[in-house]
């Protein structure tokens, strides 16, 4: 074993792994740690890693042998060739001066590895959100009963087929928000179901794929999903009604729980907290 886990679990302020993301509070162990360090060794996917579903191969791993591991940090680095390419390093730690050993580890591996990006992520507990950080939220689908919401909302496949031609357009104008690549996954059949609102006869709002997947200790998750509405639409409520629609089809496949990043006082941030989601903390990237 790598990792002490009486030295890592003290630090751990944020369930954040590195190369996977946000993990359920209850998956968090020295066991996940462990399995990232193996895939960054053969440079495979975990079988739960959310982005498998994408297939390929995993675009980023960890860079195992200059992770620094003491009593009162843990610092992480891993390296992405998307783009031009990132040395990231995950700095997990109570003291101030993490930041600066992390940003200092960052720009010697960019180096290194010849990539011109050198990132920190600093996971944050709850109670220290940082103004320009990603919430990490919890949707818990055994608390209570998620109902259909009470509006137009139904699979992209299922509206009538003038309506879902717009999805094409659709798709272009939210390229930003990654509807462009779903609408491809969705022409190749790679995907599960789409969820979608439409005005007049036209789509503007949409949220998926919707699959559930177990995470890594076997738990139902439903997976993260692609959500936008278009900006003309926006402030009718069309978001909180595609999002409701999305959680109760998350319950009513299996799932247990969700987990969304949103950016901190961001539309998606406030609609979540308006939901009663719980927040399990953040996470800032700094520019090493």
């Amino acid at each position: 074993m790598f990792f002490r886990w009486d030295w890592l679990r003290p630090v751990l302020t944020a369930p954040i792994v590195p190369t996977l993301g946000p993990v359920h509070p209850d998956a968090l162990t020295s066991g996940i740690f462990e399995d990232i360090l193996r895939a960054g060794d053969t440079r495979d996917f975990l079988p739960y890693d959310k982005d498998r579903r994408w297939g390929g191969e995993k675009g980023e791993r960890v860079l195992r042998e200059d992770v620094v591991h003491r009593r009162e940090r843990t610092l992480i680095p891993t390296l992405t060739h998307r783009g031009r390419g990132t040395v990231r390093v995950f700095a997990y730690g109570l003291q101030g001066n993490v930041v600066e050993e992390a940003a200092e580890l960052a720009a010697r591996l960019a180096t290194v590895h010849d990539v011109p990006g050198a990132r920190v992520v600093r996971p944050l507990s709850p109670e220290t959100t940082h103004p320009h950080g990603t919430r990490i939220q919890l949707k818990d689908f055994t608390t209570g009963p998620c109902p259909a919401p009470d509006g137009p909302v139904h699979p992209v496949t299922a509206w009538p087929a003038a309506v879902r031609e717009t999805f094409a357009t659709f798709a272009r104008e939210m390229a930003a928000d990654g509807l462009a690549f779903l609408h491809t996954r969705m022409q190749a059949d790679q995907c599960g179901p789409v969820l979608a609102t439409a005005v007049a006869d036209r789509i503007v709002g949409a949220i998926g794929p919707m699959e559930v997947r177990p995470d890594a200790i076997g738990c139902p998750q439903l997976m993260p999903q692609y959500f936008a509405v278009l900006p003309e639409a926006r402030g009718q409520g069309l978001g909180r009604l595609l999002w409701r629609a999305a959680m109760h089809w998350g319950q009513r496949h299996g799932a247990t729980y969700q987990l969304l990043q949103t950016k901190v006082g961001g539309p998606s941030d406030s609609l979540c907290q308006s939901e009663g989601l719980t927040s399990l903390g953040s996470s800032h990237t700094i520019h090493a």
